[in-house]
This record gives C-alpha cells, sequence and structure tokens, in this order.
C-alpha cells in the first residue's frame, strides 16, 4: 500500500490551509491551532516547507509564513517531494543502485512507468484544486430505503 508520513499529509493539510487566503501571514501558532496539531510540529513542517520555497519566511514582530507563489502554482507532488524527498513506489523508480536486484529485474521499467503516471497526476493537482470543497455524491437508493423504513430507521 502506498502510504505518506504523517508529516507529509499535515503538510498538505497546512499548504492547503493557506492556500484558501494565500496572502494572508500565518503564525506557526495559527496555522498549529487551525488544522490541530502541535506548535512544534507545525513549526517543523513550516521550516521544511520553507526550505524548499514552497513558503515565505517572515521575521519579526508580524512575521510567520505565506505561500511562495499562488496556489494554482504549487503542486501536490511538490510538497511531498518537499517532505520526503524523491518519492517512487520502489526503490529503483527513484534512483538507479538503491537495488541488489537491479540488474536482473525485469519489471523495473514496469515500475519506473508506474511512478511516473502517479506523480504526473500529483504533479496536476495544485493547491488551488485542493482548496476548493468536493461534493460527495448521494446514495440515493439509501435515502430512498431510510424513508421507506420510516424515522425509526435513523435511531438505529
Amino acid at each position: 500500500m502506498l502510504r505518506l508520513s504523517k508529516l507529509t499529509d499535515y503538510g498538505t493539510v497546512i499548504m492547503t490551509h493557506l492556500a484558501r487566503n494565500p496572502g494572508r501571514i500565518y503564525s506557526a501558532a495559527e496555522v498549529a491551532a487551525a488544522i490541530g496539531v502541535a506548535v512544534p510540529t507545525a513549526s517543523k513542517i513550516l521550516k521544511m516547507l520553507a526550505r524548499h520555497h514552497l513558503l515565505e519566511s517572515l521575521r519579526g514582530a508580524n512575521g510567520g509564513y505565506l505561500l511562495a507563489r499562488p496556489p494554482g502554482q504549487i503542486s501536490i507532488a511538490q510538497v511531498i517531494d518537499a517532505m520526503e524527498g524523491p518519492a517512487g513506489m520502489t526503490e529503483c523508480s527513484v534512483a538507479a543502485g538503491l537495488c541488489a536486484q537491479e540488474g536482473l529485474c525485469a519489471i523495473r521499467a514496469n515500475w519506473q512507468s508506474i511512478n511516473q503516471v502517479i506523480f504526473s497526476a500529483l504533479n496536476g493537482v495544485t493547491l488551488a484544486d485542493m482548496a476548493q470543497p468536493v461534493l460527495h455524491p448521494v446514495d440515493i437508493g439509501a435515502l430512498r430505503a431510510r424513508r421507506a423504513n420510516g424515522p425509526q430507521a435513523d435511531i438505529l
């Protein structure tokens, strides 16, 4: 299963939060409170993202962090790369020479293709996209079944 680290997950949440009001400067404490993490965790993530030029860090009494570019110009792939480093489905899909089986592997090129498709998709999703609400489809059949069973169905 593919899984991002908790810090990377928080990084995407932080970046999406900042993308909702991209011109605003946020303190680490404000960000931490908004997303429900400890201030040291938010600070660590904000510093990592600033080191990778996704955020600008402003010092002083009115300092804090803001997006380095408009939300439509920052992809989720860039956030993941800043937090995790070069990511890949397998070691050999990131860089050559990391796997002892590489010379004999018949599927390395396939994993590289899969990796490319996934990260191409992640590059196509921006913070502007993430900041938009997503409407979930409603299961009309479930609603009809609840109505047919009457108000007591909601109690169960």
